[in-house]
């Protein structure tokens, strides 16, 4: 058997392709390709397709009409379709216009995608985290992000619609297109920005529509560009909020203070189509006088007073009132209060003014020591205890202090000022009234008088170092014995070796509160404030004075005798 007979019983893999290409007419129908057919009939809603073959295929008709692009077909039409199977069950092709049109859309957007070209698609269904858009045929994601410059609320109107998306990422293999509409916008609104701000000059004068307000400021809308309107350039006068001037869609006149060229930003601003009301402001508002303003804002240091609009002066939290040192501001002035102020400083090229509230208000301080001179009596409570002396609150909301030094005139301060305790009322004596440095002294010990200015020893005259008293037990102690110098007021400590010339008789308990024993003054210093009195002195004193007048060693008489003698002789005086 020839080669040849081989070849026609055994056909090879080439030879069964070349037979079927030519059984069916046209070598490009194959499945899993793009054929052209033609329309044979329109049935429903379905057109049957004649795509060369010995079957015919049928197509649905949204298929040729889906999302605005081609019209219906009719009874002639070439359309090109995608073969999937040559014959199905029914014995007709599969065909399908939808893929047909994505095959050749991949074949354009990748184009498109390598040269950075923009391609038209519609927006027609929203999924999760954004849109699906038709490509001619092939379905990309829009992402929400990627839909406008700005974030809108509803898409509604671009549904449907024809329009330019850029090519932000392709996989043909996953069948993935992601396309962006936002990136179109931004080189749109790019190149019309850059036509428009080249265009503008700082220092023109120009109208615009209010966009929108922000806390800082507002956006104006300058014909296809905005420009921010920052808050503090609307007005000369103080705006806390850009809508207590002006509303969304108002037309202003506005002047371009400064264009960025690079970064297309434009600042504007609408006080400076004004007079600025801080020319000549010293002459305006001069030092020390008195002006009527309005509180106008409230910070932790200090409030603003408007003088007039667009000058506004800050009365600082040390200069609002003379008394209340440590509160905040808006517990002495409250936001709108009419206020008087004096001028206290004026800075035009800061565009400063510091204002004093305290200064129209009378120097309590002033008004204390006109009311209250140096050596008249006063009365208050005890505010607070400190460790150098008691606070007195005053008339006028003024505090006067009581050093311990002069709490009392014969105890320690630190022991005295425990016998007071807040909430007290206390007499006391004016001793001083600085008005510069705000300080009042007082004295309470000095409402009863120096016990060393009066101090006396009765009947003898002035009390002196010598002089004999009479003392009455005020405490026994181990130690001593605290007594009070009888006919004054002061108070000294016999120590237990000053109780008596004996060493026995040097006991303490020999002694009762209330009893009275002479002694003789052994110390006293009025500069000093010091007094010392001593029994044992006294007695020592009494036995040579004894032994003087009545006799000697020599003369034969005892000390008992001497002594005897000398307290009968003392006892009948």
């Amino acid at each position: 058997m020839s080669s040849a007979n081989n070849a026609g019983m055994n056909p090879s893999r080439d030879d069964f392709a070349a037979l079927l290409a030519e059984s069916y007419g046209e070598s490009e129908a194959f499945e899993g390709s793009v054929v052209k057919g033609h329309v044979v009939a329109i049935e429903k809603d379905v057109a049957v397709i004649d795509i060369g073959l010995k079957t015919e295929g049928r197509v649905p008709l949204k298929e040729f009409t889906g999302h605005g692009r081609d019209v219906a077909p009719v009874v002639g039409d070439e359309v090109e379709v995608y073969l999937e199977r040559v014959e199905n069950a029914l014995g007709e092709a599969v065909i399908s216009r939808d893929k047909a049109r994505r095959e050749e859309s991949w074949v354009k957007l990748e184009k498109a995608f390598e040269a950075g070209e923009r391609v038209e698609g519609v927006i027609f269904n929203q999924v999760k985290g954004g849109f699906t858009v038709d490509l001619d045929g092939a379905v990309a994601f829009l992402p929400r992000s990627q839909v406008d410059i700005r974030p809108i609320r509803d898409v509604t109107p671009l549904l449907g619609v024809p329009q330019p998306f850029q090519i932000l990422k392709m996989d043909r293999r996953r069948g993935n297109i992601v396309v962006s509409r936002r990136t179109v916008l931004e080189e749109s609104r790019a190149e019309q920005r850059h036509e428009i701000v080249a265009n503008l000059e700082e220092g023109v004068t120009i109208e615009g529509v209010v966009k929108n307000i922000t806390d800082y400021g507002a956006f104006v809308d300058l014909g296809g560009i905005d420009g921010l309107l920052h808050v503090t350039d609307i007005a000369w006068r103080r705006v806390n909020h850009p809508s207590e001037v002006l509303n969304i869609g108002q037309t202003v006149k506005v002047k371009i203070i400064k264009i960025n060229h690079e970064t297309h930003r434009i600042s504007l601003g609408m006080k400076q189509l004004l007079d600025d009301p801080w020319q000549g402001i010293e002459a305006k508002y001069p030092i020390e006088a008195r002006f009527h303003g309005r509180v106008t804002n409230i910070t932790d240091y200090g409030a603003f007073v408007e003088l007039e609009p667009g000058i506004e002066g800050l009365i600082h939290v040390s200069e609002m009132s003379w008394t209340k040192k440590n509160v905040h501001p808006g517990k002495i002035v409250s936001t709108s209060q009419e206020v008087d102020v004096q001028v206290l400083e004026v800075d035009s090229v800061k565009r400063r003014i510091s204002l004093g509230l305290k200064q129209t208000l009378q120097n309590p301080w002033e008004a204390f020591a006109e009311k209250h001179p140096v050596g008249s009596d006063v009365e208050g409570e005890v505010k607070n205890k400190t460790e150098f002396g008691l606070f007195i609150g005053l008339d006028g909301d003024v505090d006067g202090m009581v050093h311990l030094s002069d709490l009392d005139w014969n105890r320690p301060g630190e022991q005295a000022i425990e016998d007071y305790k807040k909430g007290d009322v206390v007499h006391a004596r004016v001793l001083d009234v600085d008005v510069e440095k705000e300080r009042i002294s007082l004295g309470v010990k000095q409402l009863g008088g120096d016990p060393f200015a009066t101090a006396s020893a009765g009947e003898d005259g002035d009390l002196k170092k010598g002089a004999i008293v009479t003392c009455e037990v005020l405490e026994v102690k181990d130690g001593g014995i605290e007594v009070k110098i009888v006919g004054s007021d002061l108070q000294a400590f016999i120590k237990r070796n000053e109780l008596a010339r004996d060493r026995a008789d040097q006991r303490p308990d020999r002694f009762a509160v209330g009893e009275k024993v002479d002694a003789r003054v052994t110390l006293f210093d009025r500069k000093a404030r010091k007094v010392a009195v001593s029994i044992k002195a006294l007695e020592v004193a009494e036995e040579k004075e004894a032994i003087a007048q009545y006799g000697s060693a020599d003369s034969g008489a005892s000390l008992g005798d001497i002594l005897g003698a000398a307290l009968k002789a003392r006892e009948t005086k």
